[in-house]
């Protein structure tokens, strides 16, 4: 996360109850514009390479995957 173009969080903490609860999760928080700069461009880059999928590309998904998101799910609780 970077705020103001100078302010940056990096880590692993997710905002849910169960990360807050239970995981020995970790930010680091720098207050430094050059290296927000780099974060900011980092993720640009990152979202330059990425792609939208919509609802419709999401229903056609192979089988397999299908089949894989439904095993994984069953473990939804633990993850």
């Amino acid at each position: 996360m970077v705020v103001d173009g100078l302010w940056s969080s990096v880590g692993s903490t997710n905002f849910d109850n169960r990360s807050f609860r239970l995981n020995d999760e970790a930010n680091l928080n720098i207050y430094d514009r050059a290296f927000a700069a780099q974060m900011t461009r980092t993720l640009e880059m990152d979202k330059a390479a990425s792609r939208q999928i919509v609802y419709l590309d999401w229903q056609d998904r192979a089988p397999w995957v299908k089949a894989s998101d439904w095993f994984w799910s069953l473990f939804r609780q633990q993850m």
